[in-house]
C-alpha cells in the first residue's frame, strides 16, 4: 500500500523545545496485508500493561483527569432485567425505522460520547447545537455540541406516530432497538442545517448525499432507551469500547495522562512519528505514564476511504511490529460517523474524547476536512481546525495537542 505523507508545519503549545524531527525515506509500516483480515478476539489482550514499571508509583494514579460533559457519564442501555419489559412496552408503540447511519448515532448517544445528550436533539438543542456549536446547562455552564444528533422522519411516519409521546426505534434489519419518549415533532429546515454546518451549500457533500438530501422534512427528539449494547457483529466488536469502558482501562493502566489521536485512514510514518513524539514531549514535561489512545474512526466515511477492517488490522499491526508501545498505547474504535464539516466537526471529535477520559487531544493539518466539491481547493483553511479548537466554548478543559515539524531529510 502506497502512503504519502502530508504533513503541515505548526507551532506547538506544548514545549518550547523546537527540535529537529526527521522522518526515514524507508518505511517502517510496510504491512502485507491478508486475504482474511485477522484480529486480536480481544483487543486488550495483548496490550496488557506490566506493573513492574510502575512499582515507583506510591498509590495509584486515577486516569479522571477529565470530568465528563455535564458531570456525569450518560449510559442509555436498559439494565438486562428490565429488557422484556421495555420490549413489550416497545411493541404497542409506532414505530420509526433506522437508517444504518441513525444506528450509529444511536450508538454515539447511548454510550455517553455526547453526554450531557440523553436522547435525540428537541428543537432547543437543535438550534443551540446548530447556531452556537454549545449547549448551556441549567447551571449556565457550556458544554461543547456542535453537530446536531437528529433523528429525520417523512411525512407518512409522522403521520403514523400522530398524537402519541413516544415511538419505538427499529433497526435496519427489522429488529427493535430503542424508544424515544416525550418526543417532539419539529421542521427539518435543510438547507439551514447543510449551510451552517458545512458552510457551503455546494454540491457533493459526502454526508449531505447520503444522508441529508434523502432524509424526510421532519425531525423527532426525546429521551432514548436502548434495549441492548449496539453490536455490528463484524469481527470488530471487540475494539468498540464505550468511554466507560476506556476510562477504566486508563485507571487498569495508572494512566496520568491520556492523548488521543483520531485517525480515519492507515497509520503511516509520519503519524507514528508524531504520536511517539507527542508521549516523549508528556514525558518531558512531567507525566510519569501517558496513554495513547489511537482512536480511528468507525461510522459512515465516505467512498474513498480506506475501509475499517483494513485499517483495523493495520493499527494491529502497528502494535505488533511495535512501531507504537502496545504497553502505552490502546487501539479502539469511535462509533461516530463523520461529516468531513472541518472546524466544525473537530469540536465534536474532540468533545467525545472528554467524554472518553481524554486530557490531550493531537490536531493536525485540515482536521475533518476535504477537498472542495466543486472546485481545486481545500473546503476549510488548513489551519483553523486547530485554531477552533483553542478557542471553542465548552473545550477549555482539554489540552490542545497541535502537530510539529514533520519533514523528510532527504541527506540523511
Amino acid at each position: 500500500m502506497s502512503l504519502t505523507i502530508r504533513l503541515h508545519h505548526v507551532n506547538s503549545t506544548v514545549t518550547q523545545t523546537h527540535a529537529t524531527t526527521t522522518i526515514k525515506k524507508k518505511s517502517q509500516l510496510s504491512t502485507k496485508f491478508h486475504s482474511k483480515p485477522t484480529y486480536y478476539s480481544n483487543p486488550l489482550a495483548p496490550l496488557a500493561f506490566s506493573r513492574k514499571k510502575m512499582q515507583s508509583f506510591s498509590s495509584t494514579v486515577k486516569s479522571s483527569l477529565i470530568e465528563p460533559d455535564g458531570g456525569s457519564l450518560v449510559d442509555l442501555v436498559v439494565p438486562e432485567n428490565q429488557r422484556a419489559l421495555k420490549i413489550t412496552e416497545a411493541q404497542a408503540m409506532p414505530k420509526v425505522k433506522l437508517t444504518k447511519i441513525d444506528l450509529e448515532w444511536l450508538h454515539v448517544i447511548s454510550e455517553g460520547w455526547a453526554s450531557p445528550l440523553k436522547g435525540f436533539m428537541r428543537e432547543d438543542e437543535y438550534l443551540q447545537s446548530l447556531h452556537f456549536n454549545c449547549l448551556r446547562m441549567k447551571d449556565g455552564s457550556l458544554v461543547n455540541m456542535s453537530l446536531p444528533i437528529v433523528l429525520a422522519i417523512d411525512d407518512a411516519v409522522k403521520g403514523g406516530i400522530g398524537g402519541s409521546s413516544s415511538v419505538a426505534l427499529v433497526g435496519p434489519n427489522g429488529d427493535l432497538v430503542a424508544t424515544l419518549s416525550s418526543i417532539e415533532i419539529y421542521k427539518h429546515n435543510k438547507e439551514e442545517r447543510i449551510a451552517r454546518t458545512w458552510g457551503t451549500t455546494a454540491p457533493g457533500l459526502p454526508y449531505v448525499e447520503e444522508v441529508i438530501t434523502p432524509a424526510g422534512n421532519w425531525l423527532v427528539g426525546g429521551d432514548l432507551e436502548v434495549i441492548n449494547p449496539i453490536k455490528y457483529n463484524d469481527g470488530l466488536d471487540n475494539y468498540r469500547l464505550s468511554p466507560q469502558q476506556l476510562r477504566k482501562e486508563f485507571d487498569r493502566r495508572q494512566a496520568d495522562a491520556v492523548f488521543a489521536f483520531q485517525l480515519r485512514n492507515p497509520v503511516h510514518n509520519g503519524h507514528a512519528l508524531l504520536m511517539n513524539d507527542t508521549r516523549k514531549r508528556l514525558l518531558d514535561m512531567g507525566y510519569k505514564n501517558p496513554i495513547l489512545l489511537l482512536h480511528p474512526l468507525g461510522g459512515f466515511t465516505k467512498a474513498d476511504d480506506v475501509p475499517l477492517d483494513v485499517r483495523m488490522e493495520q493499527h494491529s499491526k502497528v502494535l505488533e511490529d511495535g512501531v507504537l508501545d502496545p504497553e502505552t498505547t490502546i487501539v479502539a474504535i469511535f462509533p461516530s460517523p463523520m461529516h468531513y464539516a472541518g472546524p466544525t466537526e473537530v469540536q465534536w471529535h474532540a468533545k467525545a474524547r472528554i467524554n472518553a477520559g481524554a486530557n490531550f487531544y493531537i490536531v493536525g493539518r485540515d482536521p475533518a476536512g476535504m477537498a472542495h466539491p466543486t472546485e481545486k481547493r481545500d473546503l476549510y483553511d488548513p489551519d483553523h481546525g486547530k485554531k477552533v479548537l483553542s478557542m471553542a466554548p465548552g473545550l477549555e478543559k482539554l489540552n490542545i495537542l497541535p502537530f510539529r515539524v514533520a519533514a523528510y531529510d532527504t541527506v540523511a
